[in-house]
């Protein structure tokens, strides 16, 4: 027969970032995307290693944290930490396809035109 189970529920937020109360950036949101770096996984605590695994392609931190089934708190702290230690990166923002010059000039002088 085995023990029982532990439940993660049961853990304290303290004891899962370490004692860490608020996340070491304050850039950080629950809208930030985050994704995994190549970096070796040895000597991370399991949170981290779960949020490095999951990480493959952009996630927010509020994924993060409900795929994982982490206060989202835990979320910010851990995700901070691994930016902070080059686990994790922001992808680049992307830049909306917007018209060129010449061509909302034509729109103008058309609605001036009154076409």
């Amino acid at each position: 027969m085995s023990g029982p189970r532990r439940d993660p529920d049961m853990v304290r937020a303290y004891v899962r970032t370490g004692g860490r109360l608020v996340p070491s950036r304050n850039d950080l949101e629950l809208t930030s995307l985050v994704r995994a770096a190549d970096q070796p996984l040895h000597g991370l605590d399991a949170d981290a290693v779960r949020v490095m695994r999951l990480c493959s392609g952009p996630l927010s931190v509020a994924e993060i944290a409900s795929y994982l089934d982490l206060p989202p708190t835990v979320a910010l702290i851990v995700v901070a930490g691994l930016l902070d230690t080059g686990h994790l990166n922001t992808p680049a923002p992307v830049k909306p396809d917007a018209p060129s010059i010449e061509l909302l000039k034509e729109v103008l002088d058309g609605l001036r035109a009154g076409v």
